[in-house]
């Protein structure tokens, strides 16, 4: 299936629920193919939960943690270093 931007933003539920079903969909722009919806293998999906435990189980240092402001205040100089 092709369907462009606008559309599949309009209909995303549905494209995902085809995904799901084993049917690729592809997002094109103005005609052109960008993007390509596929589903996700049950090898894929439980590899995502495999790292979401050891993440869990294996927390950062306190030395190394870093508030959400403190993220974004990095990624702002960081940012600014570009121009």
């Amino acid at each position: 299936m092709k369907i462009n931007i606008l559309e599949s933003k309009n209909q995303l539920s549905q494209l995902l629920r085809r995904a799901q079903a084993g049917e690729d969909v592809v997002i094109a722009n103005r005609g052109v193919p960008v993007a390509r919806l596929v589903p996700i293998t049950p090898d894929e999906a439980e590899a995502g939960r495999d790292v979401l435990a050891w993440l869990q189980s294996h927390p950062l240092p306190a030395s190394m943690r870093r508030s959400r402001a403190e993220i974004e205040a990095e990624i702002g100089r960081e940012r600014a270093a570009w121009d």
